[in-house]
């Protein structure tokens, strides 16, 4: 495992947001943003954006290597908006097409590669270090690898059920809900077995278990969280 270096000078609050697929990340930092007036950088997207990048030059995502090789002249970049983050890969703006399946499955892929994620994590850090307000970044590494001294760590977990029904509801022309829990345990297995910054909750991390929980309910608890936490 790759860890970032710590002696950067930074500002700010750094919140930190890890889980797994479908278990309201997004959701939780797009909420702690608002309400804290932090940065929200999701990093999925930038996997997502690069994935997009391979699929688009016929590069296989299984092949670390050529991956790798396409970040040389690779730039991704979130601009906060108030509908949300909006991402531009190599300038254009790709938002609308990164949640196609064909893309969120080949991120998975692509985020298996040691190397990928050495650049991803070095990126990550470069954009967290430079919001002056703070920033809410969530993933499956922030808190272990990406930010392992960020203000406040919560892990945000759900049963792959509770999950696929969620995922379901927001992709109405998905093919079955079967299909998504099978993908879905999939992409579990891929994250949590990786050699490279397999997902885990850091040791300080607080573990967030959102199964019965409402929205509402998972929104208050994470701003509750991140209210009590002593600022630097």
């Amino acid at each position: 495992m790759t860890s970032a270096p710590q002696n950067e000078t930074r500002r700010g609050l750094i919140v930190a947001i890890d889980g797994p697929a479908g278990a309201g990340k997004s959701t939780v930092a797009a909420h702690l943003a608002r309400t804290f007036g932090l940065l929200n950088l999701e990093t999925g997207a930038m996997y997502r954006a690069l994935a997009l990048k391979a699929l688009r030059n016929k590069i296989p995502v299984t092949d670390g290597e050529a991956v790798l090789a396409l970040t040389t002249n690779t730039t991704i970049t979130l601009e906060p908006g108030a509908g949300g983050n909006r991402v531009l890969l190599d300038g254009e703006d790709v938002t609308a097409i990164l949640r196609n399946p064909e893309v969120t499955q080949a991120a998975s892929q692509v985020s298996v590669h040691g190397p990928v994620r050495v650049w991803m994590v070095n990126a990550q850090r470069t954009l967290g270090l430079g919001a002056a307000t703070g920033v809410v970044m969530e993933g499956r590494d922030i808190g272990t690898v990406v930010f392992p001294d960020a203000d406040v760590k919560i892990f945000l977990d759900a049963s792959v059920e509770a999950r696929g029904d969620r995922r379901f509801a927001q992709q109405p022309a998905a093919e079955s809900k079967e299909n998504l829990l099978n993908e879905m345990r999939d992409r579990d297995r891929r994250d949590r077995e990786r050699t490279e910054s397999p997902l885990r909750p850091a040791e300080d991390a607080i573990v967030l278990d959102t199964t019965g929980m409402t929205l509402d309910q998972v929104l208050e608890r994470a701003a509750a969280i991140v209210a009590n936490v002593p600022r630097r």
